[in-house]
C-alpha cells in the first residue's frame, strides 16, 4: 500500500466515531418547562424539547396547526440530542414550554440554526405579532419576519409568564432542527462572530478566484481559469448551503432557492474535473484522460437534469457525483505522483483534505451527523485548506518550470536574485521608515503638540466608547471640563509665548492628578481642558477637580518682567445619567462650567442631576 493510501486509511478509521449516528431517542410523554432566565437551562435546551414524527397517513401529518393534533399524541423527549433526520417524508412537530421566573418582562429568541428547510411554522401561546409565524424556503425570505439567514422566533415573556411553543417542520431533503434559546445579546454576539468568520472565508475565496483570473489573463495558462471557476462555484455552493444566497441573491425566488444548491454543486464537480485534467497534464488518449472526459460530460448531463428533476433527487445525485469526482481526481493524482509528476503531491494532499471534509459535510447535510454548524465550519476549514494547497501546488508547478528555464540562464538568474535581495532590503527599510512615520503621525493626530495631552479628536473617538461601556456595565462615567480664568489677560500682558508656558503648567498639574491608567486628560481648545474619568462617581471627580484647583492656585511662574504670575481654573462636572448620550453629558458639563465662571471663577460646579434625569 502506498504511503498516501495508508494515510487515508488511518484518517478514515480516526473519523469513525464522528460518523456514528445519534443515539436513539427515548419515548415518553410530557415536556418539562424551561426556565428562560437560567443560562444553564438554556444551554441544555434539548433536554426540554419534545418532538413527534408524523409519517404520511398519520392524522398529525395533515394537521396544519397544534389545534389539529390528536389529544393523545405520544410526544418523544429529545433527551439532549439534536433533532437530526435523514431524508424523510414525515412531518415533525416540536414542542417546548418556557417560563420567565424573573421579576420583569424580557425577550428571548428561539433560533433554528439550519437554513435549508422547506416549511417551518412557529406557534406560541399568548398575544403578540409572532404568535404564528409561517416561513421556510418555500416562502419569500421576508416571511421570516427578521432579516436573518436562520429562523428566529422572538419570545417575549412577562414576569412569571409561561408559554407553549410548537413548531411544524417539513422538508423535501434531509431534516436538521438544531434549536437554541438565546438572549438578544447572545444572538448578536454569535452573529458578529459568524459574520467575521464567513467574511474571512468568502473574502479569501473571492481574492483567490480574482487572483487566478488575473493570472489567466496575464499568462494565458488555462488551469488558472479553471481554478478561478472552481473557487467561484464552491463559494456559491457554500453561500447557498449557508442560507446567504437565499437571503441576498434571490430572496423572492422560492423555487430557485432549493435548485441553486444542486446546481452550484454540479458546477463545482465540473470545475474540479476541468481543473484537474489541466493541472495534472493528463493525456487525452490515456485511461485517466478518458475517465476525466467522461466525468466532464457526466457533469454536463447532471447540470441539465438539475433543471428538470425535483430537488430531493438532484441533491442526492449531484452529491454522489461530486464525491465520485473527488475520489477519481484523488486516485488519478496519486498515479501521476507515482509517475514522477512532483506537483501532484500537493494536489493529492489538497484532495485528501477535501475528501474528508466533503464526506463529513455531506453526512451532516443528509442528516446522518448532528451539529450542522460545526460541520459547516469544518467544511470551510477543509475548503480553505484545499484552496491553499491547490494554489501552493500551482506555485510548485510554476517553480519547477521556472527552475528549468533558469538552469539555462544561470548567470542571469544569479544577478536577478542579487537585485531581488537588494530591492527587498530596500523595501524593508522603506517599510520600517514608513511604519515609524505612521506611528509618529498617529501620535501627532491624537495628541496636542504643545502640552502632550490628548487632543479633541481623541476625545471624540473615545467618549462614545466610554459612554457605551458605562451603560453596559453600570459603572459611573464622569466628565469634567476645566477652563483657565482670565487667560486672555495673560496673553495680552506677557504675550502668547508666556501663555503657552502656563498651558504647559496646567497640563503638568492635570497629568499629576489624573493618575489612574484609564483616566484621560484632554486639551480640546485654547485654554480649555477635559477630564474623562471612567469608573469615578461625582464625589470622586469633585475631589480630583478641587485638588487641581488648589494646586494651580498655589503655583506660580516668573513672568518676563520678573513678577510672579498666577492663574486660577474653573471646572464643571457631570456624571453620565441613565439613557443619556454623550452630547447631553458634554452640554451639562459645559453648563456647569459656565455657572462656575458666572459665579466668580476659581471654583467647581456640579451639574444638576435633575436636568440629566429629565433629558
Amino acid at each position: 500500500m502506498s504511503p498516501v493510501l495508508r494515510l487515508f486509511a488511518i484518517l478514515s478509521l480516526s473519523l469513525l466515531p464522528a460518523l456514528a449516528l445519534p443515539d436513539a431517542q427515548s419515548s415518553g410523554t410530557g415536556c418539562p418547562t424551561l426556565d428562560a432566565t437560567n443560562a444553564e437551562s438554556r444551554r441544555s435546551l434539548m433536554h426540554f424539547i419534545c418532538f413527534y414524527s408524523a409519517a404520511p397517513g398519520d392524522p398529525a401529518h395533515d394537521a396544519r396547526s397544534p389545534d389539529g393534533l390528536p389529544e393523545d399524541l405520544d410526544w418523544t423527549p429529545a433527551n439532549g440530542h439534536d433533532l437530526v433526520f435523514s431524508h424523510t417524508k414525515s412531518v415533525y412537530w416540536v414542542h417546548l414550554n418556557v417560563k420567565n421566573t424573573g421579576h420583569r418582562q424580557a425577550l428571548w429568541y428561539l433560533k433554528l440554526n439550519y437554513p435549508l428547510l422547506d416549511e417551518v411554522t412557529f406557534w406560541q401561546s399568548g398575544d403578540g405579532p409572532y404568535n404564528h409565524l409561517a416561513t421556510g424556503d418555500q416562502r419569500p425570505f421576508d416571511a421570516r419576519g427578521i432579516d436573518y439567514r436562520y429562523f428566529l422566533l422572538p419570545v417575549t415573556l412577562a414576569e412569571g409568564e409561561t408559554r407553549s411553543i410548537t413548531l411544524r417542520v417539513q422538508s423535501s431533503g434531509a431534516l436538521n432542527v438544531p434549536l437554541t434559546f438565546e438572549t438578544p445579546e447572545q444572538v448578536i454576539a454569535l452573529s458578529n462572530h459568524l459574520t467575521l468568520t464567513h467574511g474571512l472565508f468568502y473574502g479569501a475565496l473571492l481574492v483567490f478566484a480574482v487572483f487566478n483570473l488575473l493570472l489567466f489573463f496575464s499568462s494565458g495558462t488555462v488551469y488558472y481559469f479553471y481554478n478561478a471557476f472552481y473557487m467561484a462555484a464552491m463559494g456559491l455552493f457554500m453561500f447557498a448551503m449557508g442560507g446567504f444566497a437565499n437571503q441576498y441573491f434571490w430572496p423572492d425566488s422560492t423555487g430557485f432557492a432549493n435548485t441553486s444548491i444542486p446546481l452550484s454543486l454540479v458546477l463545482c464537480a465540473l470545475s474540479m474535473t476541468l481543473f484537474g485534467r489541466s493541472f495534472l497534464d493528463v493525456e487525452q488518449k490515456t485511461i485517466a484522460g478518458t475517465a476525466m472526459t467522461g466525468l466532464a460530460w457526466f457533469c454536463v448531463g447532471f447540470l441539465a437534469l438539475t433543471l428538470l428533476l425535483p430537488y430531493s433527487k438532484t441533491i442526492l445525485l449531484n452529491t454522489v457525483l461530486a464525491l465520485t469526482v473527488i475520489c477519481s481526481l484523488f486516485v488519478i493524482a496519486v498515479v501521476r505522483w507515482r509517475h514522477g509528476y512532483q506537483p501532484a503531491m500537493w494536489y493529492v494532499l489538497a484532495w485528501l483534505v477535501m475528501l474528508v471534509g466533503g464526506l463529513i459535510y455531506a453526512l451532516a447535510a443528509f442528516g446522518y451527523l448532528a451539529d450542522f454548524l460545526a460541520r459547516e465550519a469544518l467544511m470551510q476549514v477543509a475548503v480553505g485548506g484545499q484552496v491553499v494547497l491547490l494554489n501552493y501546488a500551482m506555485v510548485q508547478r510554476w517553480r519547477l518550470l521556472n527552475e528549468k528555464l533558469l538552469a539555462v540562464e544561470h548567470n542571469a538568474r544569479t544577478e536577478l536574485e542579487f537585485k531581488v535581495h537588494e530591492r527587498t532590503a530596500q523595501l524593508r527599510n522603506t517599510m520600517r521608515e514608513l511604519e515609524k512615520a505612521n506611528r509618529q503621525l498617529a501620535t501627532l493626530s491624537l495628541n496636542d503638540s504643545l502640552t502632550g495631552l490628548h487632543n479633541r479628536r481623541h476625545m471624540d473617538n473615545i467618549l462614545p466608547e466610554l459612554c457605551a461601556e458605562a451603560r453596559r456595565t453600570g459603572q459611573p462615567l464622569t466628565l469634567a471640563l476645566v477652563d483657565a480664568d482670565h487667560f486672555k489677560t495673560i496673553n495680552d500682558t506677557w504675550g502668547h509665548g508666556f501663555g503657552d508656558t502656563f498651558l504647559q503648567l496646567i497640563a503638568d498639574i492635570l497629568t499629576r492628578h489624573v493618575k489612574r491608567p484609564r483616566d484621560v486628560a484632554v486639551r480640546f481648545g485654547g485654554e480649555e481642558f477635559a477630564l474623562l474619568l471612567p469608573g469615578t462617581d461625582m464625589g470622586g471627580a469633585l475631589k480630583v477637580c478641587e485638588a487641581i484647583l488648589e494646586d494651580i492656585e498655589s503655583s506660580s511662574l516668573t513672568s518676563p518682567d520678573g513678577r510672579a504670575a498666577r492663574i486660577t481654573l474653573s471646572a464643571g462636572i457631570a456624571t453620565l445619567a441613565h439613557g443619556e448620550d454623550r452630547t447631553s453629558l458634554f452640554d451639562r458639563a459645559d453648563e456647569a462650567l459656565y455657572q462656575a465662571k458666572s459665579k466668580g471663577r476659581n471654583r467647581v460646579i456640579v451639574s444638576n442631576q435633575a436636568l440629566a434625569d429629565k433629558a
